[in-house]
Order: structure tokens, then C-alpha cells, then sequence
């Protein structure tokens, strides 16, 4: 039998809008010497190391590791779009797991530029150009709009058609995450936004307005994993473990021209539905969630895929307060992507240190109460989708 992995030790830097942040290699090396601060684990002690990023050279993670200690372990660097972060994790646990390692370290970072998400090689086949082909197909074209607006866009008026909604109602999803960034001092964006202020913001595409949309953010996240036996052996906290993981890719059905398949639908009903089953658990028993809002139209899509609400059943979610405190389970108590930022290669391990603090009891004004499990989604188009069950040991 396999050996579950434990979440020692998280850190992170507070998220800044590009041009603000220290470069990548400072930012890698702050939240690596956070982790390990955290953890009470010694840089020789870690066996080996997995840094994800998006935008840079291939050997960043060295870079920015060599900084802490050069120490000739494995060093694997991970890309894997917007769920690089949660990759990296997904590597260090099955290393850690399997028995491979005893301890194994999973960080990432993102020096971004401003403005939309660029693409860096023109002279040949984009890793998107399928998802691309679809978005055509089905007409979605705008010169002037990011691509990923259009793709989430696409996704948020399919919905509102499908269920008979509204999509203005996407907006409360951008008020209700900045009331929670508001008690983060990690959170790029912490001031609060009314109702009419989203719906008023420049319009990307379809029902997507700017103050629905994730900012491009500078940052870095760490994480250490270890096995139980590690712990006893060096004296060290085993308060946290991952109960289950699952990491997906693409099916046919993504090409089925429906755009909500195009951003993640399966994948993300398949993570679920593994890690609950390998857990044992339900949708029911989560009280907080990290999920990929990336836009306010992922957030109403994936409640419901996760299985936190009913199909075409988020209006009502989300009107009657049950994403946030007071309701039926807190989604993205950080402020999440929307909020607190998206630094690609950060965002999986940003959202993993979140919700170790609320399994701790140590997000102060945001902790939920009573957490037990707590649930990650982390979602990168073309595509990768990590699910994350964490527990709290007694």
C-alpha cells in the first residue's frame, strides 16, 4: 500500500501587479525559505525539488533554488499553463507517496508582463490551435478581446442560454471575492467593488467585464511534502495530508463544439469524481474550496462540476450566500485569481498554502470554521485540471 503525503510546510509572498515585484529568482527563493521556515525541515534534507513557472527559461527553477542551497538534488521544471502550480504539487506527492522520497519540495512563481496572456512562438502549431479552431468554428472571433476572455466569454453565454439565467448575476462573483481579499494581505486587489461597478467595467467579450476578469500578477508559492516516517523520524508536524489527488487532461468531448467543454468540463467533473471516491467523502462535506476563478464564469461552472451545487443551480448558490461565510461551503476565502492574483506557475501552490493555514486555524480573519477537508481546483487550458483533497489529522 501506498503512503499518504503530508503538507509540512507552505509559504508565500504577497502577489503584486507586474513591474512592482522583486524578479522571479528573489520571489522563488522567499517562498521556499518560507516553506521550510514553516516546516522545520533543512534545505539538505529535501530530495527533491519540482519548480513550476510558465514564462521563462527551462532551467528557472534552478535559478531561483540555487539561491537557497545548491545541494545536486533532482530539480524537474514544470509547465503545465495555468496549473503548473498544483503540478508541481501532484509531482512532489507521488514522489513522496510512492516511496521514491522521503521529502520532496513543490514551488512556483511568474514574473508576468501586463495585459493579456502573450504567445511566444509564431513559427509553429500553438499548443491551443485546436481550442482555437473550435472558438472559430462556433464564431467567436474578436480581434480586440484576450483570447482566454473569449473562451470563458463563450463559456458564460452558453450557460446563461442553457439555464434560462441572467449571466449578470457572474458579477456577484467579483463583489464577493474582493470582500474576502479585503482580509488578505497577500491579495493584490483589496479594495471592495459593488455590483454596478462590475457590470459597468469595460466589456471583454459576451457577458465578461474587466472587473470580472483575473489580473496578470507577479508571485511565488512553496510547498514541502513528506512522508509520516520522515516526520517521526525528524520531530515534525503530521497535521495535514493530501487524502486524494487527481490530475486530468483532455477528452474528445472537448472538441464537441460546446464551449463549456472547451474550458474544462470533464476534466474537472473526472478530478472530482476520483478524489472523492479515492477520499470516501462528498461534495457535502467540504466547508472551503480554492478553485480556478480565473473569470467569475468559472467560478459558477466549476461549483457545479465539483458537485458543491446542482446543475444550472448557481444563481440561486449565489444568491443566497452559500460561496461565501455564512453559507453552505466558503469558495476562494483568499480572494482567489479574481482577487488575490494569478501568477501562473504560483497559483496551485498559493492556493494550497490558503487552505493548509484554514486546516491549521491560521487564515486569521478569513478562517472558515470548523474545517475538516478542504478542496482545490486548478484548471490550465489545453489542457490540464489538478483537484486536491486535503484533510486534517487529529
Amino acid at each position: 500500500m501506498k503512503g499518504k503525503a503530508y503538507v509540512g510546510g507552505v509559504g508565500m509572498i504577497p502577489f503584486t501587479k507586474p513591474g512592482r515585484s522583486e524578479t522571479y529568482d528573489v520571489m522563488a527563493e522567499q517562498a521556499v525559505r518560507a516553506a521550510l521556515a514553516d516546516s522545520g525541515v533543512t534545505f539538505d534534507q529535501v530530495q527533491q525539488a519540482y519548480a513550476g513557472h510558465v514564462y521563462g527559461d527551462s532551467t528557472c527553477g534552478q535559478r531561483g533554488l540555487y539561491r537557497v542551497g545548491m545541494s545536486g538534488i533532482p530539480v524537474v521544471n514544470v509547465n503545465n499553463n495555468c496549473a503548473t502550480g498544483s503540478s508541481a504539487l501532484w509531482l512532489a506527492r507521488q514522489a513522496v507517496e510512492s516511496g521514491a522520497v522521503d521529502c520532496a519540495l513543490a514551488f512556483g512563481f511568474e514574473q508576468m508582463v501586463p495585459g493579456p496572456l502573450p504567445s511566444k512562438w509564431d513559427d509553429r502549431p500553438r499548443a491551443l490551435g485546436r481550442f482555437n479552431d473550435v472558438l472559430a468554428d462556433l464564431g467567436v472571433v474578436d480581434e480586440n478581446a484576450p483570447k482566454a476572455a473569449l473562451f470563458f466569454g463563450a463559456a458564460g453565454a452558453a450557460y446563461a442560454e442553457k439555464y434560462d439565467v441572467s449571466p449578470d448575476f457572474f458579477a456577484r462573483v467579483s463583489v464577493k471575492a474582493r470582500k474576502h481579499a479585503a482580509q488578505n494581505p497577500y491579495a493584490v486587489f483589496r479594495d471592495l467593488v459593488t455590483y454596478e461597478q462590475v457590470l459597468e467595467s469595460p466589456r471583454l467579450y459576451g457577458p465578461v467585464t474587466r472587473l470580472q476578469a483575473c489580473p496578470p500578477t507577479c508571485g511565488a508559492a512553496a510547498a514541502i511534502v513528506y512522508s509520516e516516517a520522515f516526520a517521526k523520524r525528524h520531530g515534525l508536524r503530521t497535521d495535514v495530508r493530501i487524502a486524494a489527488q487527481a490530475l486530468t487532461t483532455d477528452y474528445p468531448d472537448t472538441f464537441d463544439h460546446d464551449p463549456l467543454d472547451l474550458v474544462g468540463r470533464e476534466l474537472t467533473v473526472t478530478a472530482a469524481q476520483r478524489v472523492y471516491e479515492e477520499a470516501g467523502v462528498s461534495p457535502s462535506d467540504i466547508r472551503v474550496v480554492e478553485l480556478h476563478d480565473c473569470f467569475t464564469v468559472n467560478e459558477v461552472l466549476v461549483a457545479e462540476q465539483l458537485g458543491l451545487t446542482p446543475e444550472g443551480g448557481s444563481e440561486k448558490f449565489i444568491l443566497e450566500g452559500d460561496n461565501t461565510y455564512g453559507g453552505k461551503v466558503v469558495i476562494n476565502p483568499s480572494g482567489g485569481l479574481l482577487s488575490k492574483g494569478h501568477p501562473l506557475g504560483a497559483t496551485g501552490l498559493a492556493q494550497c498554502t490558503e487552505l493548509v493555514w484554514q486546516l491549521r486555524g491560521q487564515a486569521d480573519a478569513r478562517q472558515v470554521d470548523d474545517v475538516t477537508l478542504a478542496l482545490q481546483h486548478n484548471l490550465g487550458l489545453g489542457g490540464a485540471c489538478v483537484v486536491t483533497l486535503y484533510e486534517k489529522v487529529a
